[in-house]
């Protein structure tokens, strides 16, 4: 999970640099493709978390 919210950190400074209004967390988890999710939880595997 620690890898979805160093995304969400990211996604937050990048709306804070344009002036947008961050979603929440939860709605942005909810929001990640098929794809993006099968790519975190390899990189998850891979790292032992």
């Amino acid at each position: 999970m620690s890898k979805y919210r160093d995304g969400y950190e990211f996604y937050c400074e990048m709306c804070e640099r344009y002036g947008l209004e961050p979603i929440s967390f939860r709605y942005y988890v909810l929001q990640l493709s098929q794809k993006q999710l099968s790519a975190y939880n390899m990189q998850a595997k891979q790292l032992g978390i």
